[in-house]
């Protein structure tokens, strides 16, 4: 049996950033705002750009990436989680929960006790995955990418501390 690591990406890993990243945009084109054409035509500079502003992390079995995830501070002590995506040889096998918890252990060590993210129509298994980590819907919903009929909603958790009613 072999056994689901995951590690954060650095600027020199770039080039499995970038495969992982097609590989995923390939597979599930519906889920990302961006397009595999787009994604393409960047540039190795682009790619180690997008490194140096994301937080990303890869998933490994027996050293082959098999899932990625990434989480990005957008106001203060809230980040979204963005780019997720797992092989679908290793679905079902546990990647998904360690991307999760990795990206929401960053967020916790970085202060930032709020966390978002945007789930596809239809993605039932991503929703459940993140609700068995916390998530819930907001009630917001939008276009996956802008003029397209596709949609996604919006989830979030919260580590903030609850008032005390009296």
């Amino acid at each position: 049996m072999t056994t689901i690591s995951v590690r954060p990406l650095d600027t020199e890993d770039w080039a499995l950033y970038r495969a992982v990243r097609l590989a995923a945009l390939a597979d599930a084109p519906e889920a990302f705002g961006s397009t595999l054409g787009r994604e393409q035509a960047f540039t190795a500079d682009i790619w180690r750009g997008r490194l140096t502003k994301l937080n990303q992390f890869v998933a490994e079995d027996a050293g082959e990436a098999c899932g990625l995830i990434g989480i990005v501070p957008t106001e203060p002590g809230v980040a979204e989680l963005v780019s997720m995506w797992v092989h679908p040889a290793a679905r079902g096998r546990g990647a998904g929960d360690l991307l999760v918890r990795e990206a929401l252990r960053w967020a916790k060590d970085q202060h930032l006790p709020e966390v978002r993210l945007w789930v596809a129509v239809g993605n039932d298994s991503a929703e459940r995955l993140y609700a068995r980590h916390g998530f819930q819907r907001t009630g917001q919903i939008q276009p996956v990418r802008e003029g397209e009929d596709e949609l996604e909603f919006a989830m979030a958790r919260s580590e903030r501390p609850r008032p005390i009613s009296s």
